[in-house]
Parts: structure tokens; C-alpha cells; sequence
């Protein structure tokens, strides 16, 4: 494509939110963490190495019935909470600004499980009730 040579209407976008495709036989719910598959679908956050993290579910998709793509869930990309891993893998204070890993939908790690778990993001906060995630 060539330079521009007159104005153009750039549409842009906030880059807090977006909507990726489900995966085929998949049920994400609200509230779940996001993850992208090799496949560039998504899938609910589970143990494994090849997941890219997306962010936290804002609505309910469940393509348990249809194709790849066949719809879209909606996914927040701002920092949100998740429950925290348990004895060696639990993530503290001291890790802020630290990667953190997936161990499922809903739960985040200190490792990476011995390169069984894909990265969620950094390590925004900690407190009693879990782990807040950043995901950019």
C-alpha cells in the first residue's frame, strides 16, 4: 500500500477490551481468566504451556455446541483479581511487578510450574482475597 496523500479515518479502540472467538466445545464463564489457544481461539485459563492470556471474561459464551469461532466472548483486559496458588506457588507481596502463571480459570501461580504453565500477566497487587492480575 502506498503513503497517504490525503487525510484517513483511522478507527481506534481503547485497548481495554476486545472480543475474541470461542473455541469450538468451549464454555467460558464470567468472571473466568481468558486465555488465546495456538488455534487463536479462546479457551477458559488452564495449566498448560502454549496459552497466550487474553484477560478476564465480562460475559458468559458457551460454544459447547458450535463450530470454532461460531461466537465471540467479551474480555476486559485491565487488571482483575484471581485466586491465589497455594504453598511454594503462592504469590506475595514481594512479588509485585513479577510474572504470574495460569494454573486454571481462576487461579494464578508464583511459577510457571516447571514450564507447564503459560504467563497471565504481572503480578498489580496482593491481598487477602487473591492475586490482581495486569494483563498487558
Amino acid at each position: 500500500m502506498a503513503a497517504l496523500t490525503q487525510d484517513r479515518n483511522t478507527l481506534r479502540r481503547d485497548g481495554t477490551l476486545i472480543e475474541p472467538p470461542v473455541a469450538a466445545n468451549t464454555r467460558i464463564f464470567t468472571g473466568a481468566l481468558v486465555a488465546i489457544n495456538a488455534a487463536g481461539l479462546a479457551v477458559p485459563g488452564s495449566t498448560a504451556a502454549t496459552l497466550k492470556c487474553a484477560g478476564s471474561a465480562l460475559t458468559f459464551a458457551d460454544n459447547t455446541l458450535g463450530i470454532a469461532g461460531a461466537i465471540r466472548v467479551r474480555v476486559d483486559k485491565r487488571p482483575a483479581r484471581f485466586a491465589n496458588s497455594a504453598a511454594a506457588d503462592a504469590i506475595t507481596l514481594a512479588d509485585l511487578g513479577g510474572d504470574c502463571f495460569i494454573v486454571d480459570d481462576q487461579t494464578v501461580a508464583k511459577t510457571n510450574g516447571g514450564n507447564t504453565r503459560s504467563r497471565a500477566g504481572k503480578v498489580f497487587d496482593v491481598d487477602a482475597d487473591g492475586v490482581w492480575i495486569d494483563f498487558r
